[in-house]
């Protein structure tokens, strides 16, 4: 049976990120990944045939990843910020909202064409107070964990810790503006890839809203230059310089507690015993792995199944769609966020549908133009010829509404729910603009919750790998142990976590990795 310091399960970024620090410490690393190529989720391909465009096909874009991991492991990653950071149309008018992040009188008027002047300065003071709260906790996330004592007075605002950490994100924002609009736009970022009410009393959406909002103090979500896979590839190239080794083809079937783990590569059976095992994929699945329902210490038992509540489109465009009115420059809408259909008792209403087991209509959801702010990932002839892609991410499709006998029926309705809603908010059908590949088919590709976990492994399609946790332990939880105080500990001593599963997990930040791997070297 062969032996190594650490045995690293999965080969996302985060495992990829761990396996480089370890490496680096003098740790022997063997790192396996079931699919042929690493990276997991964040990685970028050719998605039509003879359509030479590489598009990020899961992730998208990077808020979250310290600039610290990229400064410690020599990676040659360009961010690119955008200028504008949303536009949203004002269903069944010609106005909508755009958000410039350079032109501050240009915004206010934004706020004034659609009625909402007055919501102008509380925009300004509510993401005032975000960035005060992101400069507090942000440095902390690359740290072992403070306690929500310790946080609140790194906060050192009372108000602002009760706006964001304890009262219902929907209380604080029906208080703080006025316009449907406005408050729609302040709500999704509690909602990405999370099925709640902006009132529910178990804050899951202050949660998800906190995370969107802190990234590198400023809460940017910047555009990585060459699509997602330039990320995950100079990951993987750290992590080979620095010694680790990759089994790629290599599907884990089990993990022992006392380090053993055993794997396929075809047909073989292999065996590897690891001092320590980082699992990088989902709770869940480390569960089914260990065969065991208590993977936890908590007395509750086993780790309930994820849900996700989202659906992904990728499409290929011949150009920019044209826009109603002629107020707006498409390439300002679509050089931000695009949000569509999402006001504030839109995105309730939508809740409130899927609730009831039916497909929102219309569908919230939001777009993304990776090609607008960096082209480098289309062919030159592709840039020239003005085409462009486009990343939809459509809110409130929980994983409960699909099954494997109704999946494909449910992608196709998933589809037309998003063209349509899509369409609802323009001055032209999006569908004739799509671009045809190698075999005349339109260039469009769906990812349900379903077949994001038969892709990814990840349970119910849930793109954290499970309930989002605050970046600090409640005053009365244990840090007896490194993995205790790193958030990355298990029930059994030689298994950490190491990816978005882990405490602060969640999105392409690497930071659960990065813990992992200071848990286990302070362990040492």
């Amino acid at each position: 049976m062969k032996n190594a310091d650490v045995v690293i399960v999965g080969g996302g970024h985060n495992g990829l990120v761990a396996a480089a620090y370890l490496a680096q410490a003098g740790k022997s690393v063997i790192l396996l990944e079931r699919q042929d190529h690493l990276g997991g989720a964040a990685v970028s391909t050719q998605s039509f045939d003879g359509v030479d465009a590489q598009l990020s096909r899961y992730s998208y874009l990077v808020s979250l990843l310290p600039e610290r991991i990229i400064r410690e492991l020599g990676l040659d990653i360009r961010l690119m910020r955008r200028r504008y950071s949303s536009y949203t149309p004002e269903p069944g008018t010609d106005r909508g909202l755009l958000i410039d992040n350079e032109d501050a009188a240009a915004t206010a008027a934004s706020f004034a064409a659609i009625g909402a002047a007055a919501d102008f300065d509380a925009w300004n003071r509510f993401y005032a107070g975000t960035r005060r709260l992101a400069r507090a906790l942000f440095p902390t996330v690359c740290e072992p964990l403070p306690t929500r004592s310790e946080a609140k007075r790194m906060v050192g605002d009372d108000a602002l810790w009760d706006a964001i950490v304890e009262r219902p994100i929907g209380e604080t924002i029906e208080a703080s503006f006025g316009n449907d609009l406005v408050r729609g736009v302040v709500l999704t970022d509690a909602l990405i890839g999370t099925f709640a009410d902006a009132n529910d009393a178990s804050l899951a959406a202050n949660r998800c809203f906190l995370y969107h909002l802190i990234g590198n103090g400023t809460g940017d979500w910047d555009v990585p230059v060459g699509g997602m896979g330039a990320v995950a590839a100079e990951l993987a190239a750290a992590a080979r310089r620095a010694g680790a080794e990759f089994v790629l083809g290599a599907e884990v079937v089990s993990v022992s507690p006392d380090g053993v783990v055993e794997y396929l590569v075809g047909d073989s059976l292999h065996s590897i015993a690891g001092s320590s095992i980082l699992a990088g994929v989902a709770p869940y699945v480390l569960e089914q792995l260990l065969g065991s329902a208590a993977f936890t210490s908590d007395a509750a038992g086993a780790v309930e199944r994820p849900e996700g509540a989202q659906v992904k489109v990728n499409l290929m465009l011949t150009r920019l769609p044209r826009l109603r009115g002629d107020s707006i420059d498409p390439a300002a809408a679509f050089g931000g966020t695009f949000h569509v259909n999402e006001g504030y008792s839109g995105l309730q209403s939508a809740f409130r549908s899927a609730s009831g087991g039916a497909i929102p209509t219309p569908l919230p959801s939001e777009i993304y133009c990776h090609s607008l702010t960096d082209p480098s990932i289309l062919s030159p002839e592709l840039a020239a010829s003005g085409a462009q892609t486009l990343t939809v991410f459509a809110l409130h499709v929980p994983d409960r509404l699909l099954t494997p006998e109704n999946n494909d029926d449910m992608r196709q309705r998933y589809q037309r729910a998003v063209l349509d809603s899509i369409d609802s908010v323009l001055a032209e059908p999006i569908e004739p603009l799509l671009m045809t590949d190698a075999s005349g088919h339109p260039c469009i590709e769906t990812k349900t919750t379903l077949d994001l976990e038969a892709a990814l492994r990840m349970p119910g399609g849930n793109i954290f790998h499970g309930p989002l946790s605050w970046p600090f332990l409640e005053d009365s939880e244990s840090r007896r142990t490194p993995a205790e105080r790193w958030g990355v500990a298990t029930a059994h001593d030689r298994i950490l976590l190491c990816g978005s599963g882990a405490r602060r997990g969640g999105a392409v930040s690497g930071i659960g990795g990065h813990n992992a791997a200071m848990a286990l070297l302070e362990a040492d």
